[in-house]
This record gives C-alpha cells, sequence and structure tokens, in this order.
C-alpha cells in the first residue's frame, strides 16, 4: 500500500462536489460543493510559503504548484521531477528547495532538479518526510526506515523497535510518518506501529499506547509554547480484513511532561485518525479531525471549523490565513474566520 492511498483510504470520504467558494462555517459541510476539475489536486499533500513569499503545493500525482503573487505555475516530470508525487518542499539555509518525492530526494535550485536516490528498492525511495535540523543535518524518513544525508549519500539511521502488544501491519512497520525537532533539539520520529519515540542524540525514548497513546500508529505531532506535546494517531484496527473490526481509538493526545491526557469531550479526538496538528505564529494549536473539521485551540477552549476535506497540510502564511490541503483540494481560513476554497481560478485575496 502507498502512503497517500493508505491515508486516503482511512479518512473515509469527503463530501467534494461543486462549485461554492465560500463556506459558512455554521453550515454542515454537506452543503459544500466543489469544482473537482479547478482544485489545485485532487490531493494536496503539503503546504509551504517560501523566503520571498512564494506559495507551494505539493500534490499527488500533478508535481509541485507554485503561486508567485500573481500566477499559479505546476512543476513537473515534464520538467526535470522524477515524480509527480511530492509530498512536501523545504527551503534550506542557502535558498535551496528540497522535494519529497516518489523516486527520491529532489533538489531544486530554481532553474534545475538534481534528484537523490536512497537505495536501488522501491521502499526506501517513497520519500515520507524531511527534517533539516537547527544543526543542518538532513533526517529523511522513508517508507524503509530513517536515512541521515549528507548533500551526497545516504546512511540509514537505526532506531530500536519497541515491544508492543497490538498487531503490526508487516507492509507499514518500517514506514516514518513523521520527523520532528523540539525546542531542546530532540529528534522525534513518528512510527507506523511502534508509537513515537524520541533521541537525545545518545539515547531512544518510546512512548506507546501502554503510555497512554491512542495508537501506536502516530501520524503527527507538535509541540505548543509551554513545552507540551501534542500527538495526533490513527485507528490501528483500519488495518483489520474484515470491515466489522475496523473500529478503535485514534486522535488526539497531549504529553505534559511525561504524562499522557486524552480529550474524551471532543468529537473526532478519540476514535478517529488525525493527520494533521500545526501551532501557528501566535503559538495557537490547530488540530484536523477527519470527519469533524478543524480545531483551534487558544490555550483554553476548542473551536471547530467546517472544512469538508480530510486535511493533510496546514500552514498559516505571513498575512496570518491559515492554508489547509488535503483529499478534495485546497482551502483557506481568513483572519476573519471564513472558510474558502481556493481553486487555479482563485480566489487567492
Amino acid at each position: 500500500m502507498k502512503l497517500i492511498t493508505l491515508i486516503i483510504l482511512s479518512i473515509l470520504s469527503t463530501s467534494c462536489n461543486s462549485q461554492e467558494k465560500k463556506v459558512n462555517t455554521t453550515k454542515k459541510s454537506d452543503s459544500v460543493k466543489v469544482e473537482m476539475e479547478a482544485q489545485i489536486g485532487e490531493y494536496v499533500t503539503n503546504i509551504f510559503e517560501d523566503s520571498k513569499g512564494n506559495l507551494w503545493f505539493g500534490t499527488n500525482g500533478n508535481g509541485i504548484a507554485r503561486y508567485d503573487g500573481e500566477k499559479l505555475k505546476y512543476f513537473t516530470t515534464k520538467d526535470g521531477l522524477p515524480s509527480d508525487r511530492v509530498t512536501a518542499i523545504k527551503e534550506g539555509s542557502n535558498g535551496i528547495f528540497w522535494l519529497n518525492t516518489g523516486e527520491g530526494l529532489t533538489k531544486y535550485d530554481g532553474t534545475n532538479f538534481t534528484n537523490f536516490l536512497v537505495g536501488d528498492d522501491f521502499n526506501s525511495n517513497m520519500i515520507a518526510n524531511l527534517l533539516i535540523d537547527s544543526k543542518n543535518v538532513f533526517w529523511v524518513g522513508t517508507w524503509n526506515g530513517v536515512y541521515k544525508f549528507d548533500g551526497k549519500s545516504f546512511r540509514h539511521f537505526s532506531i530500536p523497535f519497541p515491544k508492543v502488544d497490538t498487531k503490526i501491519n508487516e507492509d507499514t512497520k518500517n514506514w516514518i510518518m513523521g520527523i520532528s525537532e523540539d525546542a531542546k533539539g530532540n529528534i522525534w520520529f513518528l512510527r507506523d506501529g511502534y508509537g513515537v519515540c524520541k533521541y537525545d542524540g545518545n539515547s531512544f525514548t518510546h512512548f506507546l499506547k501502554k503510555d497512554g497513546l491512542h495508537s501506536n500508529n502516530v501520524t503527527q505531532i507538535e509541540f505548543d509554547k509551554d513545552g507540551n506535546v501534542w500527538i495526533g494517531t490513527r485507528v490501528a484496527e483500519r488495518d483489520d480484513p474484515d470491515p466489522k473490526k475496523r473500529f478503535g481509538k485514534g486522535g488526539v493526545n497531549k504529553m505534559i511532561g511525561n504524562k499522557i491526557i486524552s480529550f474524551p469531550e471532543i468529537a473526532g479526538f478519540n476514535d478517529g485518525d488525525v493527520y494533521q496538528i500545526y501551532s501557528d505564529k501566535s503559538d495557537t494549536i490547530w488540530i484536523a479531525t477527519v470527519k469533524n473539521g478543524v480545531y483551534k485551540y487558544d490555550g483554553k477552549a476548542f473551536k471547530n471549523y467546517k472544512v469538508p476535506i480530510s486535511i493533510m497540510a496546514m500552514m498559516e502564511d505571513r498575512k496570518g490565513n491559515l492554508w489547509l490541503g488535503g483529499a478534495g483540494g485546497l482551502y483557506r481560513i481568513n483572519q476573519s474566520g471564513e472558510v474558502i476554497n481556493v481553486t487555479t481560478k482563485g480566489p487567492w485575496k
């Protein structure tokens, strides 16, 4: 199974059918209609704003799109990309861009694309995520584990497998769902079936379902201003071949110190899948659920926004707008709280 395929299958289906661009957050999502032909991509997997203010949108099948404030331009295999599957883009300190693709890690210098294959097998070259840490070390997450990249070659970085009491999907046990760095320089690895692992440069600490997580299938992590860790998970039982058994715990946990808590009162936080948690410039936490829209947490209360797609990407731009990408296209929550579907035709402002 492919990573995005698993995500799409896991998030059930979305209501994406016609042409209305503005969404009243008080209305039900089934009243929203989307013109699929005009979407940035059927699946918008990543959103990034570069140092010049350009917006980039990774897609699963359409390459990567860039909006420069005036026009939208797509880059695909015809332009030199090794694959039209682009799950993320990052900008290095030297202005060079790095793209996660379905056929290796790609460097873009503004003119040319240069591709770096991790290995000879499919899983190693399926790049899921990239972290350029505070020491400028490149950590590359693949379907075949973690690699460190020195700009020329890759070296496998071994992470121990903790003992778990839940059934492991052999097809996905080496998948790295995310890599993040906290304020203290610890590196966190998110794994499908083996929880989350913190690496302090010398030793590994695992956090699992037995410690309080909803699931060992960890999809997302974010750190708030107080040093707490927000953890998103998916329902592990989704992998069960029996449709009647595809139900279980999944959603959102918060780790305060070494204590892991949940939010049983919030819809979608305890028995569903969460693929995105994002901290914006004002330290507000945004959490995207599969069936219950997006929640904004200001440190005191949760506010819900009815976004009619399953979210794979979130990013706040320099103007304070929150961009949302996922299965069904691209949306933006303006500072006024208005939810808008942004297509190839806009509206961009």
